[in-house]
C-alpha cells in the first residue's frame, strides 16, 4: 500500500524526542513490507541537507494562508539504507529556527508554521503524484492535515479512498491557540469553529481535539496509556472527546529498532558485548567512569543513570526532595544526560557541586553519549508521572541495563517487577507516584547490586526479551488494512 506519513520530527533528520525515533523505524519497516512509503517532515534551518543527501527539487507551490500566499519549496531524499523516501517542505521563514519546535521560550507562531506545513502536504502529493491508501498523522503538529483533505480535497482523486490515522504520543501537547487566527490561516468556515465543534475547546483551537475527531483511527503508543488517558488524571481535559472515540482507539507499543540500539553492533561503544560476554559491560563502565574523574576508589558503586528530558513528567519533582538524601549515602553513583526546565537543571547542578565525586552530568542531549552510558550504566531511572511510552527503558533493557521505573503507560507495559525467589522480572517497578516509593525502589537497587548472581539473571531476563520496531510496524499494518477494508 502507499503510506503517508506526517511528522514535526523524523531520525536522523530532525530530532527532538522519541518521537523522532518512532516515526524513523514505522517508515524504514513499512519500506521492508515492501510498501510505497512517503515521510514528510518540515525543512528546518538545522538539518545539515548535505550530511544525509537531501537535495533541492524543481517543486515549489503556493499555499494559501488566508490573507497571504506562502511558497512552499521542497527537498528530496531517502532514509539510511532504505527505500523508503523523505520529503522535507520549507519555507523562507516558518522554519528558520535553532530548535525543532521553534524557540525554546516561544512558541506563539507555531500555529501559522504548522498549518502551513499541514496543507502544504496534500498539495505535495499532487506535486509528485502520489496517491495515498493511508495518511498516518504524529500527534497534534500534523493534526490538521485530515480536516483540510475531507473539507478541500475530498473531490480529488488521489484521495478518494485515503484512510487516517492520528497516532497519539503525548497528550499533554495539544496545540492551543487562539481560533481567528486558526480561522483565517486554514480558510474554513466560521461555523467550524464555534463551541462544541470538533476544532474548538475551551474557546480555543486545539489541536489535538482536532487530530482524535478527525481521525479514522487512533493509535496510542502503548495499551496502558489508552487505557489511562480514559481517566480525568490523564486526559488532560481530552476526556470528552476521547470517550467519545473509545471504539477507534487502540494501543500498540512502541518498539525498539535493532539496527541502532543493540550492544552487540553499537557503532558508539568501544566494544561491543551480549548477554554471554557481560563482563565487556563491566569494562564499558569502568571506562566510562574514568572518563567522567569519578575516583576510581567509588568504582564499585552502581552507576544508576537518567537519560530523559528533566522535566515534571519524567518524576523531577519526586526526585527534587530526596537526591541529596540518597547521594549522601555514598552508595551509587548519578550520572545524568538531558536538559529541561531550568530549576531541574539548577537542581541536578546543585547536586553536582554537592557530590562532585557522585554525580555525572550532561546537560546537553547527545545520542553518542545516550549510548556509551546506557551501556555502562548498572540501572536506568525513570520514575514518571506518566509516560504514554517511554523507548529508553526498552533501550536499557537491550543493553543489560536494569529499569527503575513508576509503573505507568508503557513502562507498566514493559517493565515487571523483580521476583528473586522466582528469578523472574526484568526491573525494579513501583505502583505510586510519590517519594517515598521512589526512595525504597533506589534502595532495593542499591541491595540488590550486592548480589551478582540476581544482577546477572535480570539483565539477561531484560536482554532475551524482544521489543522489536517489526513487530509494532505489523502492528500498525494490521490497523491500515481494517480502516481500508471499511471504506470498501
Amino acid at each position: 500500500m502507499n503510506i503517508l506519513l506526517a511528522a514535526a520530527e523524523i531520525n536522523p533528520f530532525a530530532k527532538g524526542g522519541g518521537m523522532a525515533d518512532v516515526t524513523s523505524y514505522l517508515c524504514i519497516e513499512w519500506a521492508e513490507m515492501g510498501h510505497d512509503v512517503v515521510a514528510v517532515l518540515p525543512s528546518y534551518k538545522a538539518i545539515d541537507k548535505s550530511a544525509y543527501g537531501l537535495v533541492e527539487t524543481e517543486i515549489s507551490f503556493d499555499v494559501s494562508m488566508g490573507f497571504s500566499k506562502e511558497k512552499a519549496v521542497v527537498y528530496r531524499g531517502t532514509f539510511p539504507n532504505s527505500s523508503a523516501k523523505i520529503y522535507l517542505i520549507g519555507h523562507e521563514e516558518f522554519f528558520d529556527e535553532e530548535y525543532v519546535y521553534g524557540d525554546r521560550n516561544e512558541d506563539e507562531d507555531d500555529d501559522r508554521r504548522f498549518i502551513f506545513f499541514n496543507k502544504a502536504i496534500p498539495e505535495l502529493c499532487k506535486a509528485i503524484n502520489f496517491k495515498p491508501d493511508i495518511l498516518n498523522c504524529h500527534d497534534y503538529h500534523t493534526s490538521f492535515v485530515m480536516p483540510i483533505l475531507k473539507t478541500q480535497y475530498q473531490s480529488e482523486p488521489l484521495f478518494e479512498r485515503t484512510g487516517t490515522i492520528f497516532t497519539i504520543h503525548n497528550l499533554s501537547y495539544q496545540g492551543i491557540y487562539d481560533k481567528y487566527r486558526v480561522m483565517d490561516f486554514t480558510e474554513m468556515k466560521h461555523k467550524e469553529f464555534e463551541v462544541g465543534s470538533w476544532f474548538e475547546h475551551e474557546g480555543k483551537v486545539n489541536f489535538m481535539k482536532t487530530g482524535i475527531m478527525y481521525a479514522d483511527r487512533i493509535i496510542t503508543v502503548s495499551p496502558t496509556y489508552a487505557e489511562e488517558i480514559k481517566e480525568p488524571y490523564y486526559s488532560e481535559g481530552m476526556q470528552d472527546a476521547i470517550n467519545s472515540r473509545l471504539r477507534d482507539i487502540t494501543g500498540v507499543l512502541n518498539g525498539v529498532n535493532y539496527r541502532i540500539w543493540d550492544p552487540k553492533i553499537d557503532i558508539f561503544l568501544s566494544k561491543n558485548y551480549n548477554s554471554e560476554s557481560l563482563e565487556i559491560k563491566e569494562q564499558l563502565k569502568l571506562e566510562y567512569l574514568e572518563e567522567s574523574k569519578i575516583p576510581s576508589k567509588k568504582h564499585h558503586l552502581p552507576l544508576i543513570s537518567f537519560v530523559n528530558r528533566l522535566t515534571e513528567q519524567k518524576g523531577l519533582d519526586i526526585i527534587e526532595n530526596k537526591i541529596n538524601k540518597l547521594l549522601s549515602t555514598n552508595k551509587f553513583i548519578l550520572a545524568v544526560l538531558g536538559e529541561g526546565q531550568e530549576k531541574y537543571e539548577d537542581l541536578i547542578i546543585e547536586a553536582k557541586n554537592q557530590f562532585p565525586n557522585n554525580v555525572i552530568l550532561h546537560l546537553k542531549y547527545d545520542e553518542g553519549e545516550a549510548h556509551r552510558l546506557i551501556a555502562a550504566s548498572d540501572f536506568l531511572l525513570m520514575p514518571s508521572k506518566f509516560e504514554p511510552c517511554g523507548l529508553t527503558q526498552m533501550y536499557a533493557l537491550k543493553y543489560g541495563t536494569i529499569p527503575i521505573v513508576r509503573s505507568t503507560g508503557g513502562l507498566a507495559d514493559t517493565i515487571t517487577n523483580y521476583i528473586s525467589e522466582k528469578g523472574i522480572g526484568n526491573g525494579i517497578s513501583f505502583p505510586h507516584y510519590n517519594r517515598d516509593e521512589f526512595e525504597a525502589a533506589i534502595r532495593k537497587a542499591v541491595d540488590l547490586y550486592k548480589s551478582k548472581e540476581h544482577i546477572e539473571i535480570i539483565r539477561r531476563n531484560g536482554m532475551e526479551e524482544n521489543h522489536s520496531s517489526k513487530r509494532c510496524a505489523k502492528k500498525y499494518i494490521e490497523i491500515f488494512k481494517e480502516v481500508l477494508d471499511n471504506k470498501d
